[in-house]
């Protein structure tokens, strides 16, 4: 059975340094890309599962700013925590089991939400100045 085309992009991370939250896959999945839902985030997350998000947002802004994207190896579980608010869909009609659906940050409301990703303070930006 061949997989899908997966786009890899290159030098994004993939994952949270010091952590084992996965920001990227290595392979498609040989039963076709995992659907992308909108995950509801509730206040009493824990602090990590917050900074992931956020160093996750950080990786998408520095990576592809305010310009469309393909979904590629960038896992879906940690994009479902932003899909529908932060990261919206970026093509109509939108396939969220396809490796090559477009996506885009949904610039002010992503600032809203993760200020540090965009400000300079985040973990991809601490050090590099």
């Amino acid at each position: 059975m061949p997989r899908d085309p997966m786009t890899k992009h290159r030098g994004f991370p993939s994952r949270l340094p010091g952590t084992d939250y996965q920001f990227t896959l290595r392979r498609a999945n040989p039963g076709g890309a995992t659907r992308l839902i909108a995950r509801e985030r509730f206040a009493d997350r824990r602090p990590a599962d917050r900074r992931a998000d956020a160093g996750f947002m950080e990786a998408l802004w520095l990576s592809f700013g305010d310009q469309p994207f393909e979904r590629g190896n960038l896992d879906a579980g940690r994009l479902s925590w932003l899909f529908g608010r932060e990261v919206i869909p970026a093509e109509d009609p939108f396939d969220p089991e396809s490796y090559e659906a477009l996506l885009m940050i949904d610039v002010p409301r992503a600032r809203a939400s993760f200020p540090e990703a965009f400000d300079g303070t985040g973990i991809w930006s601490v050090g590099s100045a």
